[in-house]
């Protein structure tokens, strides 16, 4: 029989099929893009045909799209001040949207995996769990051991990430099936290589459970994990943030997603985007130390330091996103203090400026509460944002390459000057 009319391959035949080497094959297997089944004798594998072809023809149109980039000198710049195409996340006046649908009713319905992995499908699949592979996981482990005390959130983070891409040999498949299987991979693997503070978790425990036990040594409580994974579904994107056009820029340029994550987590390391929270933090402890958040927010006025967690310029009254988490936070018995302090630093601040609570300040009554360091509302957003930045890297793979080239405004010395 011919081998085009075969229900099966062995390995050899279906690397050859997809253009790729045998221990790829497997790779691909371990990720869930392709199935096998031991062959008769116990000697190699056996896979379906269908799927295998199925798998090669998804493989190939990444191709054809690099295929068609910009020739050198034909860059195929966005002018500046396009907007960028998106239908990800639309942020109204008091409300925000992910795909159309209400971002808190999602994260009250649903948790961090499920509504991750229905931005990336357009297909809910409850109860949904996302593992990391074992060798993703020990480089990554490995590369976050390896770092000094004193290295923050963000570096371990980047770290697990850079790791887990040089052990990956699938890293640059930019098929929208194996971007997906990397992604679930990758937020397991960082919410996974971190070092453990608490106690231990089953193997197959949601994400959100997992990091609770790499940011404090308290035992979870549901309603404190509940809280943790509802942060970290409304934190899942928020239209074109600097971390979040970072990232499209490097999908543009077809980064594999791994760099796109790299990309992302550069620019949310610093303090007016990811870090925000942690300032939020030393003050609502500041303020527990005291027992005044009176004290704490006077000084930081003559400091003619804002006041941090408040406001935000996207949102005319309350950020939706506070507003969730602080409801939650009222029926967790050990947050009564931290959101206590927390309400008191709103109701001064605002007696002036009329400023609401942001998700900054939410996180912080959170990390407060739980006995997390102050860096562990930086974990959370990255962690959480990862997703986000992947469902934009599927967009942006979609287009045309190199797209994201804004024009540059030249305001140097006019040319032809003399040599120095």
């Amino acid at each position: 029989m011919a081998e085009e009319t075969r229900d099966e391959l062995t390995t050899r035949e279906a690397a050859e099929r997809l253009g790729v080497k045998p221990e790829t094959v497997y790779a691909y297997v371990s990720r869930g893009l392709l199935s096998s089944r031991k062959a008769p004798g116990g000697r190699g594998s056996l896979f379906d045909a269908r799927e295998v072809g199925a798998l090669a023809r998804r493989h190939r149109r990444p191709h054809a799209a690099v295929a068609t980039a910009p020739a050198a000198g034909e860059d195929g710049e966005m002018p500046a001040g396009t907007p960028v195409r998106t239908g990800i996340t639309l942020i109204g006046r008091d409300r925000y949207f992910f795909r159309g649908v209400d971002a808190t009713a999602l994260a009250a319905a649903y948790g961090y995996e499920e509504v991750a992995d229905w931005l990336w499908t357009g297909r809910l699949t409850p109860g949904v769990r996302f593992t990391a592979p074992p060798g993703l996981l020990a480089a990554a482990t490995a590369a976050v051991a390896a770092l000094p005390a004193h290295a923050g959130p963000v570096d371990r983070l980047r770290a697990a990430v850079v790791a887990a891409a040089a052990a990956d040999p699938l890293r640059f498949d930019l098929a929208d099936d194996a971007v997906r299987a990397t992604a679930r991979g990758l937020v397991a693997t960082m919410a996974t290589a971190l070092p453990p503070a608490g106690p231990a978790h089953a193997p197959d425990a949601p994400v959100a459970r997992r990091l609770w036990a790499r940011l404090t040594a308290l035992p979870p409580d549901a309603g404190s994990v509940r809280c943790l994974d509802t942060a970290l579904t409304l934190l899942i994107d928020h239209d074109l943030a600097a971390s979040t056009l970072a990232a499209r820029v490097a999908a543009s340029a077809r980064a594999h997603p791994y760099a796109v994550v790299t990309t992302g987590l550069g620019a949310l390391d610093g303090p007016l985007h990811g870090a925000a929270s942690g300032l939020a933090h030393r003050m609502l402890t500041e303020a527990l130390a005291r027992g005044s958040a009176a004290a704490v927010v006077s000084d930081h006025l003559r400091a003619g330091r804002r006041v941090p967690g408040l406001g935000h310029r996207l949102y005319a009254g309350e950020d939706p996103r506070a507003e969730v988490l602080f409801a939650l936070l009222d029926g967790i018995p050990r947050a009564a203090a931290a959101l206590a302090a927390a309400r008191e630093v709103a109701e001064i601040t605002a007696r002036d400026v009329p400023v609401r609570p942001n998700v900054d300040l939410a996180l912080a009554v959170l990390s407060v509460s739980a006995g997390m360091p102050a860096e562990a509302g930086e974990t959370v957003f990255a962690v959480a944002r990862t997703a986000g930045w992947v469902a934009h890297a599927l967009e942006e793979y979609a287009e045309r390459p190199l797209r994201m080239r804004p024009s540059g405004r030249y305001t140097g010395p006019p040319p032809e000057q003399p040599l120095p």
